[in-house]
């Protein structure tokens, strides 16, 4: 059976091979830009964008007809009732930082994963939703510019990583390192397991 990443990202490339050996990656093409404008609760976003991310690529590949699984997914970082995705530039992750440092925010990661086989001939999709709390240390403005320069906050939501350079940032964290990286690992492995996949 084919396993089939939804996602281009390094950091879910690495936490899916930790219970999955081969699989290939086929990304979302998947615009989430209207989703975003559209859907403010956080738990309903990231549920939406990781199953039209893994619909996205279902697309590609169904008429093959092969068997196969597809994993998506996807992470918001939510703060004082706003979603925080990436910044756009660095001014935009200077803005994010100084706003998040020395308090909680909350980390969602959304994750679909679709299952074809050819024993079953229902499609089977499943979706989950984690929750985290991450709260970061107090930064002074010459940290945060240090931070910046390393450009590790560009391509992250909320401007930041749990992992890495980015973990001397992070005071303390509530629920799932993985899924606050970008993929919750023990309940695709649960779902993985349950369905005979691996």
């Amino acid at each position: 059976m084919r396993i089939i990443l939804a996602s281009g990202s390094p950091r879910r490339k690495e936490l899916l091979s930790k219970i999955v050996k081969k699989y290939e990656v086929i990304p979302s093409n998947f615009d989430e830009e209207e989703l975003k404008n559209n859907i403010k609760e956080p738990e309903k976003l990231v549920e939406k964008l990781s199953y039209e991310k893994a619909k996205d690529v279902f697309r590609k590949i169904n008429s093959t007809g092969d068997e196969f699984v597809i994993i998506a997914a996807d992470t918001i970082v939510y703060f004082n009732e706003r979603v925080l995705g990436k910044p756009k530039d660095e001014d935009d992750a200077f803005k994010m930082l100084n706003m998040l440092q020395g308090k909680d925010n909350y980390v969602y990661t959304g994750m679909t994963v679709i299952i074809k086989s050819k024993s079953n001939i229902d499609i089977k999709e499943e979706v989950r939703v984690t929750k985290s709390v991450v709260t970061m240390k107090r930064m002074d403005e010459k940290q945060i510019l240090d931070y910046i320069k390393t450009k590790d906050p560009l391509d992250k939501a909320g401007a930041y990583a749990i992992q890495g350079i980015g973990s001397k940032n992070i005071e303390k964290f509530e629920g799932s390192f993985d899924a606050i990286v970008g993929l919750d690992v023990d309940k695709l492995k649960g779902i993985l397991i349950e369905n005979n996949i691996i």
